[in-house]
């Protein structure tokens, strides 16, 4: 990972917004985070993790004040990160949570906090979340390390530093737990602890189960009298210090009792049913009796009238005979009387008829036929007059519009020829307007060409004023920093006369007693000046500063003055004399003609169009008058057409009209009396055939009924009965026999069966049953009683037995989780107490041991080496966890507190190194292009310093960056590309770079 650009703004000690570009240390690879105490050098690493991770270490825990307390409450907070890793280049923005004037109603309100991750692609920054949970997300794929491992490898942060070093077993465990994501090992611990737990349980379970069942079945042997060889054998209670063996034991023979004394109830319980059964026989042949003595009295009753029905079911079948005789007859009386209803409508019919056509006066007695075939001739040759004589309004009206036609296209013609005559007086006139026109269009570039130049001149001649009234303000400013410049060189003369009047007092301040002075060498001081105005010299620096930066910006003012005289003439040049009103006059009059010729540019196409569309007129009307006369020609011919027809049409209907108003009323009347003729020859045909279908139908019935039974056709038809009253006779008739034959083979077999005629009396054979079934369902109870008794017993020995036989192996299961779970937690044969987290921690430990003594050993000379120690821990500590540090010099090992001050530096360096190589290897092996380290080098001396420093210069090595955050002189002398931080006299800081390839 490379970390290329950080962006701060209202974040920290930084209002504005500062810009630190890292790639501009890429050729130098090392650079140094300069500035004095409480600047805000650290500020720029809290920038680079909350942008990263939303959080800063030296805040958990506390109140996150990450907004600039110089913030105006207008003043926007963000911390924009850029960096690389192989799967690409990316860019976080984020802004921490504050509060700012709401935006209505006045007051304060909670600016939430926000963040937004980009990636570069060919097409620019493309958004890739803007969600805190998905940028979150989003950046635990990329980085691929947690926050803590990110500070530990990547940004070793102040108060940090020497953490590791100098912890205990505890803390140090907390702090490689949080690296190397060693919860899970915990979580085994307790995954057995709690199996340990659950299996402890399960046996315990097991055992009081078992105790449960004994007890239960030991009651139940109690409480049914099984304890001894009898019914009423006393139960004996169970000795207290009984084995749970011996007690089944004396369980299983009292299970042996209760089975025999469940045979015997079940053998009672048989007799008892068999009893009952014949208790329950004997009942059931009491009722039959009783039901067929009620049954036989029944079918003596229903025989008796069935019998007294006889005469009624005789006269029901007499009258069903009669009436299938009928049933024969029934089509041809029918017959008769629909032939002589029909004969009696025909003769009606024929008599309406009649009426109708004299009425039309028909000779209803000659011959019709004729008469009809006559009138209908007649009338098919009206028929053509008739549709000449519907259509003559039309024909009349095609006349009077052909008429029209003839008029209007003569009317057309003139029209034409009137328009012919005005059309070339106006083709010149519009000739004419069109070449003016033309002649003005033509001077349209000259006339553009002359208002680019006044442009040019009126420009010319604002930039000239505008350029004479900024050179007039910028005198001014010049004069005024002239004066500065003034003052600022007198305030350093007087910084540097006073800081070389008190240096006496300067010198005697660091006089003391004993000591020589630095001027004379005596050891007695008797007046040591007095220092009453003391110039430091940062103050002299100051003031050189303020000095450089006045002159710097008299130079720059005198530099823009000459300038804009420079301008200020070409400018005037440019504007040709004129000032702005006249400049502004030419170049109205200029865009005037030029928009004179321009319109005249548009009307010259549209003039043009005009004359066209003239000259097509004319040719147009050429045309048309030239069709005009082939129309008027055409109408006056079909005028003559019609004329011909309207008249001859007229000739027809007055033939075919007669005698009558219109041809349509002499075919209406024509046709009425042929359809009275027609309507009474059918009628007179109609009663001939009707009277002829009647005699053969008397004929007909008359024969039938002398073949049948009735004297006439009132008899027969009396005797008629329907369907349904004749299946109705039938079925009745039917029923009556079914009913007494069956009453009959009832009672004979009754009869045979020769009962008593008293009623039986079933109460006797009642209650002996109810007695019987009594004695069978106690019998019932007790030998389920009995049954049920022996059963659970069984089953709670069984059960019982097969718990016991289960809890041998509980025990040996949970003998070895217990060993394993107490193994694993650092308990029991555990002696150095080291938990399975643990025991990973210390092999992680002793990797970082060795990856830190490659470099220890260089950086102290040989002298020390760190060594990893599972001695075990005071106090009930966890083991595996101690780091002590070896010395050459007396073959010892001590305590990492023993070291002085720059000992634990330069060790603790060597530590997260190997520590940051660790975590890098176990974070899938990404590569770290960037790395800060922040404080410390201010307890190393010279040459310990110079150690130090080439460590670090090893690191440059693939390309890497590393930035260290120091107030050290000499580092700074050491490192020329510097960051520093600067704090402003009004409070903010601003991060200024230097020494920096890039700038």
């Amino acid at each position: 990972m490379r970390l290329h650009r950080l962006e701060v703004e209202g974040f920290g000690p930084f209002r504005s917004r500062q810009t630190v570009d890292f790639d501009a240390f890429a050729d130098d690879g090392i650079f140094l985070i300069a500035g004095r105490t409480g600047a805000g050098k650290s500020s720029i690493l809290d920038a680079v993790c909350f942008g990263l991770y939303g959080g800063v270490p030296r805040y958990d825990g506390g109140e996150k004040r990450l907004r600039s307390d110089h913030c105006e409450p207008d003043d926007p907070s963000e911390v924009v990160v850029e960096f690389s890793t192989p799967t690409g280049r990316f860019r976080v923005t984020r802004s921490p949570e504050y509060l700012r004037p709401a935006k209505r109603g006045g007051g304060m309100t909670k600016q939430a906090s926000a963040v937004a991750l980009d990636e570069w692609t060919d097409a620019g920054w493309v958004g890739r979340a803007a969600r805190a949970v998905d940028v979150a997300g989003e950046l635990d794929e990329i980085l691929q390390l947690s926050r803590e491992q990110f500070l530990q490898v990547i940004l070793l942060a102040q108060n940090r530093f020497s953490e590791f070093l100098l912890a205990g077993s505890r803390d140090r465990q907390a702090l490689l737990r949080r690296l190397f994501g060693t919860q899970r090992f915990e979580d085994v611990q307790a995954r057995f602890d709690e199996r340990r737990r659950e299996a402890e349980q399960a046996l315990g379970t097991r055992l009081a189960t078992v105790e449960a069942r004994v007890d239960e079945a030991e009651r139940l042997v109690a409480a049914d009298g099984l304890s001894g060889d009898g019914d009423d054998t006393e139960p004996e209670a169970p000795h207290v210090s009984s084995s749970i063996d011996e007690r089944l034991g004396a369980l299983r023979r009292a299970k042996a009792r209760a089975d025999y004394r469940a045979e015997r109830r079940a053998s009672e319980r048989i007799d008892a049913e068999k009893q009952s059964a014949a208790a329950d026989e004997a009942l059931a042949a009491t009722r039959e009796e009783q039901r067929a003595q009620r049954e036989r009295d029944r079918a003596r009753a229903a025989l008796e009238r069935l019998d007294s029905e006889v005469p009624v079911i005789e006269e029901a079948r007499a009258e069903l005979t009669a009436a299938r005789a009928a049933e024969a007859l029934r089509s041809t009386i029918a017959a008769a009387a629909r032939a002589h209803t029909a004969f009696a409508s025909a003769s009606r019919d024929e008599q309406s008829a009649r009426a109708a056509g004299e009425a039309l006066g028909l000779a209803v007695d000659g011959d019709l036929d004729a008469w009809t075939a006559e009138r209908t001739r007649e009338s098919g040759a009206w028929q053509r007059a008739r549709e000449l004589e519907e259509a003559a309004p039309a024909l009349d009206a095609e006349v009077r519009s052909a008429e029209a036609a003839v008029e209007a296209a003569t009317l057309r013609i003139e029209a034409a020829d009137a328009k012919r005559t005005a059309l070339p007086d106006e083709i010149a006139a519009l000739t004419t307007r069109r070449d003016e026109t033309r002649r003005l269009a033509d001077r349209v570039d000259d006339r553009q060409a002359a208002l680019a130049a006044a442009d040019v001149r009126r420009e010319a001649a604002r930039e000239a004023e505008r350029l004479r009234a900024a050179e007039s303000a910028l005198d001014l400013e010049l004069t005024q920093a002239t004066a500065l410049h003034a003052a600022a060189q007198s305030a350093l003369s007087q910084l540097r006369q006073r800081r070389t009047d008190g240096m006496a007092g300067e010198l005697a301040s660091t006089l003391r007693q004993e000591h020589p002075c630095p001027v004379c060498g005596s050891l007695d001081h008797p007046a040591p000046a007095t220092h009453s105005d003391p110039v430091s010299l940062e103050d002299i620096a100051l003031a050189e500063e303020a000095r450089d930066a006045a002159a710097q910006k008299e130079r720059q003012l005198a530099s823009t003055s000459s300038t804009l005289r420079a301008e200020s003439a070409a400018a005037t040049a440019r504007a040709d004399g004129r000032d702005i009103e006249q400049a502004e006059s030419e170049y109205a009059d200029a865009a005037a003609a030029l928009s004179i010729s321009r319109a005249a540019l548009e009307d010259l196409t549209a003039l043009d169009i005009q004359l066209g569309e003239l000259v097509a007129r004319a040719e147009r009307l050429d045309a048309e008058r030239e069709e005009d006369a082939r129309a008027l020609a055409e109408a006056r011919e079909q005028h003559a057409l019609l004329r011909q027809r309207s008249a001859e049409a007229h000739e027809l209907i007055v033939e075919a009209r007669g005698g009558f108003d219109t041809v349509a009323a002499r075919l209406a009347d024509t046709e009425s009396r042929i359809a009275a003729a027609h309507a009474l020859i059918q009628a007179i045909t109609e009663r001939t055939r009707r009277a002829e279908a009647l005699v053969e139908a008397e004929t007909e019935r008359d024969a039938a009924l002398a073949e049948s039974v009735f004297d006439d056709v009132a008899a027969a038809e009396g005797a008629l009965r329907s369907m349904a009253e004749q299946e109705a006779l039938d079925a009745r008739i039917a029923r009556h026999a079914v009913q007494r034959e069956k009453e009959r083979a009832v009672l004979f077999d009754l009869e045979l069966r020769t009962l008593p005629e008293d009623p039986i009396d079933l109460e006797p054979a009642e209650q002996a049953s109810a007695a019987a079934r009594g004695a069978w369902t106690a019998a019932v109870d007790e030998a389920a009683r009995a049954a049920g008794t022996a059963e659970r017993l069984g089953g709670l020995i069984e059960s019982a037995s097969t718990e016991h036989a289960r809890t041998a192996d509980d025990a040996a299961e949970f003998e070895v989780l217990q060993n394993l779970a107490d193994t694993i937690a650092g308990r029991g044969a555990n002696t150095r107490k080291m938990t399975l987290e643990t025991f990973v921690l210390a092999a992680e430990l002793e990797e970082i041991v060795e990856a830190a003594n490659r470099r220890l050993h260089d950086m102290s000379t040989g002298r020390y080496q760190l060594q990893h120690s599972d001695a075990l821990a005071a106090r009930g500590a966890a083991s595996g966890l101690g780091i002590v540090v070896s010395d050459a010099f007396t073959g010892q090992t001590r305590p990492p507190q023993s070291l002085s001050g720059g000992e634990t530096f330069l060790t603790s360096l060597a530590l997260a190194l190997g520590l940051a190589e660790v975590v890098t290897a176990r974070a899938g092996g990404i590569r770290l292009d960037t790395l800060f380290i922040d404080e410390g080098f201010g307890s190393l001396d010279g040459d310990t310093l110079d150690v130090a420093m080439r460590t670090l210069d090893e690191l440059r090595q693939g390309g890497r960056t590393v930035g260290i955050i120091s107030h050290v002189e000499a580092m700074q002398e050491q490192i020329p590309a510097q960051l520093t931080v600067r704090a402003l006299p009004n409070g903010p800081s601003i991060i200024v770079a230097r020494g920096a390839q890039a700038g």
